[in-house]
């Protein structure tokens, strides 16, 4: 039986991981003609090993298929990322499970986890975009019965070194199984993310797999509620301590005037684009503002953000934190820019507040 509490202690504030997500969104060049899928994959590719000389702790690609993000496969993204890399650590954000096979999954990712020397973690969620399920064949009704049934699953694989037996009625049983490769250190590096109902929280909880809570809308303090749900329920159902984290949009630059003069105008089309599709209005720049001063925009100069993210920590206790810095067409060149202040100024700063 894999104890995965001895992959994913909990952390001191002080020594809170500080990762970075990226859904490879598409961009454009400097005279802001479309890049390719392929060019975005390989500008992602080089973020990722940026961010590891620099010495950001992970880096989590999340996984979409719609034509806004180029990552659809982003454990094939990951590993090449792995071979350029010696320390950063290697993560979907999220992986959805909904619409995939556990046991592919996890075969996929024990092998990401090999080649990169241990270096693999998995997020696992619903995915908060639907598009993967008519792609693979699956019914948007069975929405709710598939994740379930799929962490189940999933929960099972990271705590059995042999055998496996289960059934359910999303996809055949299994008899016996055994998967390959096993991970270096026995079971992988696993979070669930959640987007913050009481629900998916007390699911997390009952399996005693680490939570990524992603907050994209209001004051990150607002969710403190759910912090202590996980914990109350963790204790409730005898689990042990485990790592929190929270994922959130953010930009840093120079200046703060500089990073919310450049981030805006992506932040609204990406923004934009999406609400089109799901009823929002439009994100005025009043809306934008309000999210940086009070809500879950972590932009602007190292200082800001830094002091932002230390007192997020704070407020919910986190071990993790991940800033999601690519945003909408965003040309390639800031991105990097943002990465190299984020991992030489944020981090030592974050470090320095919590110490």
């Amino acid at each position: 039986m894999a104890d995965l509490t001895e992959l994913q202690p909990v952390l001191p504030p002080h020594e809170v991981q500080l990762g970075l997500d990226t859904f490879g969104d598409m961009t454009v060049d400097e005279e802001g003609k479309p890049r390719t899928f392929g060019q975005v994959l390989r500008e992602v590719v080089e973020q990722g090993v940026l961010a590891d000389e620099v010495g950001v702790d992970a880096i989590g690609l999340g996984e979409h298929h719609r034509d806004d993000y180029a990552i659809s496969a982003p454990e094939i993204v990951l590993g090449a990322i792995a071979s350029r890399t010696q320390r950063i650590l290697l993560g979907t954000a999220v992986t959805v499970l909904s619409s995939d096979d556990p046991v592919r999954v996890y075969e996929k990712m024990a092998t990401l986890d090999g080649v990169s020397d241990g270096r693999a973690e998995v997020t696992l969620g619903r995915g908060s975009f639907t598009e993967s399920f008519p792609l693979y064949g699956l019914d948007l009704a069975d929405y709710n019965r598939l994740f379930a049934e799929k962490l189940d699953l999933f929960a099972l694989l990271l705590r059995t070194d042999g055998p496996v037996s289960w059934e359910g009625t999303v996809r055949g049983p299994l008899k016996d199984a055994v998967v390959y490769p096993r991970p270096e250190a026995g079971t992988l590096r696993t979070w669930i993310g959640v987007g913050g109902s009481p629900e998916s929280v007390v699911r997390a909880a009952r399996y005693g797999i680490p939570m990524m809570l992603a907050i994209i809308g209001g004051s990150p303090a607002r969710f403190a509620p759910f912090a202590d749900l996980y914990r109350r329920a963790l204790e409730e159902l005898g689990q042990p301590e485990l790592p929190l984290g929270v994922h959130s949009p953010g930009f840093v630059a120079e200046t703060d005037e500089q990073a919310r003069e450049l981030m805006f105008p992506h932040f609204k089309a990406n923004r934009d684009r999406i609400g089109a599709e799901r009823g929002w209005p439009p994100t005025s720049r009043a809306d934008f503002e309000a999210e940086v001063e009070h809500g879950a925009v972590f932009a602007g100069s190292p200082e800001t953000v830094a002091q932002k993210i230390a007192a997020t920590v704070r407020q919910l206790g986190l071990s993790r934190f991940d800033l999601k810095y690519s945003n909408g067409p965003m040309p390639h060149r800031y991105s990097l820019e943002a990465i190299r202040l984020y991992g030489t100024e944020v981090i030592p700063r974050v470090r320095e507040l919590l110490s």
